[in-house]
Formats: C-alpha cells, sequence, structure tokens
C-alpha cells in the first residue's frame, strides 16, 4: 500500500467525521427523543464538540474604516421535488 501524503489532512477528516457522530447522537435525541443520554455522556459530548467545531458566537469580522468589509452572497431558487 503507498504511503499516505499528508497525514494531517487524515487526522483533520477523522475528527470531522467523529464530530458529526457526535451531532448525531444529539439530534437523534433532540428529533426523536430515543434513548436517554446521561448526563456524564452529555457533558463529555459537550467537551468534545468545543474542540472539534469552531463556536461561532466567538468570530468577529471587523474591516478598516477606510475600507470597510463588503459581503457579497447569492443563492438560487431550485423547486421541491
Amino acid at each position: 500500500m503507498a504511503a499516505r501524503l499528508n497525514k494531517l489532512h487524515t487526522e483533520e477528516i477523522r475528527a470531522k467525521i467523529q464530530a458529526s457522530q457526535l451531532i448525531n447522537v444529539l439530534q437523534k435525541h433532540a428529533l426523536t427523543g430515543e434513548g436517554e443520554i446521561p448526563p456524564t455522556r452529555l457533558k463529555a459530548i459537550e467537551i468534545l464538540l468545543r474542540k472539534s467545531v469552531p463556536d461561532l458566537s466567538a468570530v468577529t469580522v471587523s474591516g478598516d474604516e477606510e475600507s470597510p468589509v463588503h459581503v457579497v452572497g447569492s443563492f438560487k431558487l431550485v423547486p421541491l421535488k
């Protein structure tokens, strides 16, 4: 088997998959009410997600007054199937 060219990339992907699995556990419980999540497991999930998923409330976008930040976006409407 060939050696991995970028081991860091592999670790990043593994971390994203693990974070998505934790999110799936929380979503399943929140949306369907299936299974109980013990407080210790809930706290562990919270800690792991804080380490792997950025907290968007802590992100600040700012710019210089002479050259302000401009946000440009677009969207596409698609018919529902």
